[in-house]
């Protein structure tokens, strides 16, 4: 029984940590447009700042997701934008992003 109770609870964990991920807005400047294989690379803001400048030490991380159909095509190298992202079996997709 207790060894249940641990499982659940750290199954509930990796549920909540994965669903924050697509509520968490984050920030950042997109740095690669991939339209062939539908992924787009971001610089990711640093915490505290409003976003990445391209090409700078700014500390944040630069990774590629997966965009849902129909989201790259105004985007480009150089925006600046605001991002969900939802994570499925180590997938991470751009759910929803504006230009900022």
């Amino acid at each position: 029984m207790k060894l249940t109770q641990t499982f659940l609870a750290g199954s509930l964990l990796t549920l909540i940590g994965s669903v924050t991920l697509a509520q968490e807005a984050l920030t950042g400047t997109v740095t690669m447009v991939n339209r062939l294989s539908g992924t787009v690379t971001i610089q990711r803001a640093q915490k505290g700042t409003e976003s990445a400048t391209v090409g700078a030490n700014t500390g944040g991380t630069a990774e590629q997701f997966k965009v849902q159909a129909g989201m790259l095509t105004n985007l480009h190298a150089g925006d600046r934008v605001a991002f969900s992202v939802s994570e499925t079996g180590g997938t991470k997709t751009i759910t929803k992003i504006e230009k900022r």
